[in-house]
């Protein structure tokens, strides 16, 4: 990651990576087959993969979504990852496998518990009982991350409240 921010990601090599560990690139290829791969393990690591708690449930769905989405938004634009995570995104994009590896290790997990904490709100009567649950993950979540990867607009606390209040909005039971 502090290699990402001193060259940037288009000058990153796997010869540079593997001088910064001290290791031969030989050794580097043995468990990564890409930057992009040795990125999101960084990533994993950093955050402590498989570490994830359960969203928060205070019985408040709106705040409780409104916390976490901040928390995002904080993450998203703290400078030291910023362009890392630009980087890691395009590799997604352009690497199936990085991008079957990244949501069978992160987002898929990630979802379960978005999904965990939505379904706990309809049992309670606070989403309707048909509302399909995967839809309204990207409802909350994919609004934020968009802006953020496309830089349409400032990417706030403020705008994160937005999207729960409006999502919550169209999610209400009838």
């Amino acid at each position: 990651m502090d290699l990402v921010g001193e060259v940037g990601y288009a000058k990153l090599s796997i010869e540079g990576i593997a001088h910064a560990a001290g290791v031969g690139k030989q050794t580097i290829y043995r468990w990564w087959p890409s930057k992009g791969a040795v990125l999101f393990d960084a990533f994993l690591a950093m955050a402590g993969e498989g570490e994830a708690a359960a969203l928060p449930d205070t019985g408040d769905l709106a705040a409780d979504l409104k916390l976490v989405l901040r928390a995002t938004v904080d993450e998203l634009n703290d400078p030291r990852f910023d362009q890392a995570m630009r980087a890691m995104h395009t590799e997604i994009v352009h690497d199936p496998a990085l991008a079957a590896d990244y949501a069978r290790r992160l987002d898929g997990p990630m979802r379960e518990l978005k999904k965990a904490r939505l379904r706990a709100a309809q049992e309670a009567g606070q989403l309707a009982e048909d509302v399909d649950l995967d839809v309204a993950v990207d409802l909350v979540f994919g609004p934020v991350l968009h802006r953020w990867l496309h830089r349409t607009a400032p990417l706030t606390s403020e705008y994160a409240d937005q999207v729960v209040d409006t999502a919550l909005r169209g999610l209400q039971p009838r």
